[in-house]
């Protein structure tokens, strides 16, 4: 079974594709190619709160020092610890990641 992605699971419409693209713009947990697979998620689909300047609560969330607290609030962050398990990566190893 595909693993959800933040953007299915919030059913915000921020993906290619989605109901609110047009009008607000993809955000980048959804383009973040170089997230792509990082917990079995598409772009950084399951990787978000290491991803700057998504668009959690209709703004944007700067930098991950920025935002992690609100993200540790978040269900989806949280389920996707539960699915995780231990094999969760690291955020810096995430943040290190996005940037090679």
């Amino acid at each position: 079974m595909a693993k959800m992605n933040c953007w299915e699971f919030k059913k915000c419409g921020r993906e290619t594709g989605g109901s609110k693209c047009v009008e607000l713009g993809v955000c980048p947990a959804a383009s973040t190619t170089k997230a792509g697979g990082i917990h079995g998620g598409v772009n950084g689909g399951r990787s978000c709160w290491a991803i700057s300047g998504t668009f959690c609560g209709g703004k944007v969330q700067g930098t991950f020092a920025q935002k992690i607290f609100n993200c540790m609030e978040c269900d989806f962050y949280k389920s996707t610890i539960a699915d995780e398990g231990r094999t969760l990566l690291p955020s810096r190893e995430i943040i290190n990641l996005l940037r090679a």
